[in-house]
């Protein structure tokens, strides 16, 4: 049975269950740092309101929420994360660091299930699928499972083909390959490089587009070839993963898609490339059968749940990051399978006057993350989510205020502490505004020759009222 132990592959196992748990701490972080602004009793969308009037998913707070539980789960989940990324419980038997990670996944679920538009990014249900599976890697107490790091990767093949089968049936600019014309400029939360690469010549940006399709379409098949080209695939896969984080804020996508692809990588391809690392590390050379009975049925459970995705894959009408199950198990993926040509960005004002005219007074709010202040050099927060401004983008791409919007309205309005520390700057420094109002601008990065007359990073055009002015009272 010496197939079912894959020794060749220590690192893999640390990286992926270090790296897994250390995105899994950010998680948790991000959810005690924003949730109960977003989400907690006094929320945009309460939990204690969904719970009341919807059945959900698996979650811990189906019978109960508060605000305190809440942060109970994020300490306790951020606690567990520490010992992986410490390495403790993989010195102990294989059941140890399975019973943590599944502990960290329950709780991680428990609040995805309950998050609603929050938390409906691809990238949660691709932790939750990543913790599931690592949690059956075992302890240094028994070799890595062959069968778990094949189903890692099958995950990054999902989560690779996926994306690049959405970006062939989307949009014309991805077959055409102009995408990136366009994307480096109106991706969701750019970063200090994204100006830089949107100003790339035309011919480099095509190259950018072919290299995509080849990373994305071709490389995934050959994860499941024989060593060292699985290795090299999983390269190609890391190496345009890194470009992605140089040049834009996805959150963790990027970086757990990194350390998932590092379950394709043998220690012996490592060991030629970086002689320091070992080649006999591992000292585990069997598994009890009663660990290789668990992974297996772990294996014969992902297997079955792998059918829709997989007929999602081939369908026309492929659905993009898809759950299949209240579980997060076994889904589809994918990004960007249209791209946005101009930038729009919903600005949020504030003013004292007693009448809210446009001659009034008007003071901006801003964000962290989000392009506002044209002055502003965009930031680098990823793999950190700031899941606010991620909602901010998607606004006028839907067409008119969501209904969490007017609640962040009414939130401003009431100076509510919560919802302020969101933001980077409260204009009014904690007092209530007299009224609010949001409009809609266009934009776009400053040519070379605007940013050395002016300094600005961007410039922008007004272009239409989005919500009124809005107070307390009722006046408009």
């Amino acid at each position: 049975m010496d197939w079912l132990n894959a020794n060749d592959y220590e690192l893999a196992r640390q990286v992926l269950q270090r790296g897994v748990a250390a995105i899994y701490l950010i998680a948790f972080l991000s959810t005690a740092a924003q949730f109960r602004a977003l989400l907690g009793e006094h929320g945009l969308l309460p939990v204690t309101q969904l719970l009341k009037y919807h059945r959900r998913g698996p979650t811990l707070f189906r019978w109960r929420y508060s605000d305190r539980l809440l942060m109970a789960v994020t300490i306790v989940g951020a606690a567990l994360a520490v010992t992986v990324v410490a390495g403790l419980p993989q010195l102990g038997p294989p059941w140890l660091p399975l019973i943590v990670f599944l502990s960290m996944y329950g709780l991680y679920l428990s609040i995805v299930n309950v998050g609603q538009t929050f938390y409906s990014f691809g990238w949660e249900s691709l932790l939750l699928e990543a913790g599931f599976l690592v949690a059956f890697l075992g302890s240094d107490a028994v070799p890595p499972p062959t069968a778990i790091l094949i189903l890692t990767g099958w995950l990054v093949f999902r989560l690779e083909f996926g994306a690049g089968m959405i970006k062939m049936r989307g949009d014309r600019v991805w077959r055409d390959l102009t995408a990136l014309y366009y994307h480096h400029e109106t991706q969701p939360m750019p970063n200090p490089v994204s100006r830089f690469a949107h100003h790339l010549p035309k011919p480099v940006h095509k190259l950018e587009v072919l290299g995509n399709h080849f990373a994305q379409l071709v490389v995934p098949w050959l994860l499941f070839f024989p060593q060292p080209v699985r290795s090299g695939a999983a390269a190609i896969i890391i190496f345009t993963q890194l470009w992605l984080v140089i040049s834009g804020n996805f959150a963790w996508l990027n970086w757990l898609t990194i350390v998932l692809a590092f379950g394709a990588v043998s220690d012996s391809v490592a060991h030629a490339l970086v002689p320091a690392i070992p080649l006999d590390w591992g000292a585990a050379t069997s598994a009890p059968i009663w660990w290789i009975v668990i992974v297996l049925a772990a294996t014969a459970f992902m297997l079955v749940l792998s059918y829709w995705p997989a007929r999602n894959l081939v369908s026309r009408r492929q659905l993009m990051n898809a759950s299949f199950n209240g579980w997060h198990l076994v889904n589809a993926y994918g990004a960007f399978g249209s791209i946005t040509r101009p930038r729009y960005e919903v600005i949020v004002e504030g003013t004292d006057a007693a009448e809210p005219t446009d001659a009034a007074d008007w003071r901006e709010y801003q964000f962290k993350g989000k392009p506002g202040d044209v002055m502003r050099m965009p930031r680098q927060f990823a793999p950190y989510h700031l899941r606010l401004d991620w909602l901010m983008w998607f606004l006028p791409l839907r067409g008119g205020p969501e209904r969490w919007f007017v609640a962040f309205l009414v939130r401003l309005l009431e100076a509510d502490r919560r919802t302020l520390r969101l933001l980077r700057v409260d204009p009014f420094h904690g007092r209530p505004p007299h009224a609010v109002r949001a409009r809609l601008f266009v934009y776009h990065f400053t040519t070379r020759a605007q940013k050395r007359a002016t300094g600005a990073w961007w410039v922008r055009e007004p272009v239409d009222e989005f919500v009124p002015a809005l107070s307390l009272d009722g006046r408009r």
